[in-house]
């Protein structure tokens, strides 16, 4: 019996960050908000090729936008903000939070959250005001599971969602 080390020929894949391990976190985590959970949005996307943007600023006074989506996502829904307005006074600001899994969005059903798209909750629409990606699986900046969307209540006459 020879007690010499062989160098491997490759090294060993990264503890827990393999594909299997990130296949498992991604169906876990469908099961929980599909099937556990179950809350579910109507996801407005707008039209990338329809809308006419300003070809130096990049905006659009009218958006276009396909047609929706039913995707299932973890949903906070805080109290409203009081906001104070010069020449109003008073008014609320209604906000919704957003927790979407980001592989399921992307892989399963080719969608992408982006800021300026409407979503319906329950018989309330909101319009995504800001997004981030503030959970990485396993900390690796590579493998962001979550996209988060604080979206903001829509005023009556803003979107049409028939």
């Amino acid at each position: 019996m020879s007690n010499e080390w062989n160098r491997p020929k490759s090294p060993p894949p990264p503890l827990f960050l393999g594909k299997k391990e990130r296949d498992l976190v991604k169906q876990v985590n469908d099961e929980l908000i599909e099937r556990v959970i179950g809350q579910q949005i109507a996801y407005y996307p707008i039209s990338r090729d329809k809308t006419n943007y300003h070809p130096l600023y990049g905006e659009a006074i009218e958006k276009n936008f396909l047609s929706p989506i039913r995707v299932y996502a973890l949903i906070e829904w805080p109290d409203a903000t009081t906001v104070y307005t010069d020449n109003i006074g008073l008014d609320k600001e209604w906000h919704l939070t957003i927790h979407f899994h980001r592989r399921r969005l992307a892989e399963d059903q080719d969608t992408f959250v982006r800021d300026g798209d409407f979503v319906l909750y329950g018989e309330t629409l909101y319009e995504i005001v800001k997004t981030s990606l503030p959970r990485m699986l396993f900390g690796q900046i590579e493998h962001a599971f979550e996209i988060t969307a604080v979206c903001l209540m829509a005023r009556e006459g803003l979107f049409d969602a028939q």
